[in-house]
């Protein structure tokens, strides 16, 4: 009997093994069922995220070759010089026509005066000979005077001598021999005082002649000192070196004593007019469009969607452009897919927040939804109004 007590004993109590052993098992079942949910949850995520990428991929173009694009223009002074003034700072907002540095002036003015004092010159000899037309032109009007009364004298003269021997004959002599040989010389005189006369008006005219040809001359000298003073002017004027557009300076590399070169580059003007250049894969442009609207994600503002439209297709692909364009002829040409720059302006309302902050060579992200209608071209659509 206590044997049989025992073992009744021993099987009424659990064994510690075998509850472990269901633990384990039902763990393992747990682990097993929840590997499905984790393994189904990931292909469900894979499906979706595959689908949706096959989706995207057929309804939009998105390249992330993308960067923010802008004019800069690069300041160079015309004439080499000493920097006497810099008036701007880096990063500083400037607006077309502003003083931004100055150069030393003293070669320049020295050359404007020199040129002014040769005015100065012309000037008085340009008095002088108008004096002197002048007086040769007095000279000339009163050796004309005295030219036609000796004309005048003469044909008395030559009168008088004819008549003379009109009335001295053989038949009648109604006066002398010797008052006709004084009437003869008379004539004689009177002709030698006129020739004179002619001679003096002669030289009064060439004498007239000389000044009125000094006087071209000094005006031809006197023009071509205009040129020089403009020109000297004009390089003075260039040791002002003013802002020839608005925007924020950058790169200064000028200072005060620096002597720089003419058309070294001493700063850059960046323009607040922004665009992005999107290079996309030369596969994605068959259904891209000048007008067509495309989303701008900027990298440094990235919870903000800009807004702009296809503006225009670059001529040939970067690769074309590039300093040694490839040469496909040779034998180990291998197919790239190459990229092409596609233009794409901004809207204003879109950027107008962000103006100030936009600077050329940011990185962005273009894409483009495929489902919105084809714009016309501008061209195109110009040509249609022609034709109706």
């Amino acid at each position: 009997m206590p044997e049989n007590q025992d073992t009744a004993a021993r099987l009424s109590v659990p064994n510690p093994n075998d509850a472990a052993a269901s633990a384990v098992s039902a763990q393992r079942r747990d682990g097993r069922r929840k590997n499905r949910l984790i393994i189904g949850a990931v292909v469900v995520a894979a499906l979706m995220v595959a689908a949706r990428m096959a989706w995207r991929s057929h309804y939009f173009e998105e390249t992330d070759n993308a960067f923010l694009d802008g004019n800069i223009t690069f300041v160079s002074p015309r004439i080499a010089g000493t920097v006497s003034r810099v008036l701007i700072k880096e990063n500083q907002r400037v607006s077309a026509g502003d003083l931004m540095i100055q150069l030393d002036k003293s070669d320049q003015e020295i050359k404007v005066r020199e040129v002014q004092a040769l005015f100065v010159e012309i000037d008085a000899q340009s008095k002088q000979v108008e004096a002197q037309i002048r007086k040769s032109t007095a000279e000339v009007e009163s050796a004309r005077a005295e030219v036609e009364r000796a004309e005048a004298q003469a044909r008395r003269a030559r009168t008088d001598a004819a008549r003379y021997k009109t009335v001295f004959t053989e038949e009648m002599r109604a006066v002398s021999r010797q008052e006709l040989d004084n009437a003869v010389a008379a004539a004689d005189v009177a002709a030698a005082e006129l020739l004179e006369k002619k001679e003096r008006q002669s030289a009064a005219q060439a004498n007239m002649a000389s000044a009125v040809a000094s006087r071209d001359i000094l005006l031809a000298k006197k023009s071509g000192l205009l040129v020089q003073l403009q020109d000297a002017q004009l390089q003075l004027s260039y040791n002002d070196i003013h802002a020839p557009v608005s925007g924020v300076v950058g790169r200064k590399n000028v200072e005060v004593g620096s002597r720089i070169a003419l058309g070294q580059q001493v700063l850059a003007i960046v323009q607040d007019h922004v665009w992005v250049n999107a290079n996309f894969k030369e596969t994605q442009l068959g259904q891209l469009v000048p007008g067509q609207t495309a989303t701008v994600h900027v990298d440094a503002f990235p919870a903000h969607d800009f807004v702009g439209h296809i503006e225009s297709f670059s001529p040939a692909s970067g690769n074309q452009f590039a300093l040694l364009p490839p040469d496909n002829a040779t034998g180990n040409f291998t197919k790239i897919v190459q990229r092409v720059p596609v233009r794409i302006a901004l809207e204003p309302a879109s950027v107008d927040a962000y103006k100030s902050r936009l600077a050329p060579g940011m990185s962005a992200v273009v894409e483009i939804d495929l489902r919105q209608g084809r714009p016309a071209h501008p061209a195109e659509a110009a040509s249609h109004q022609g034709r109706s």
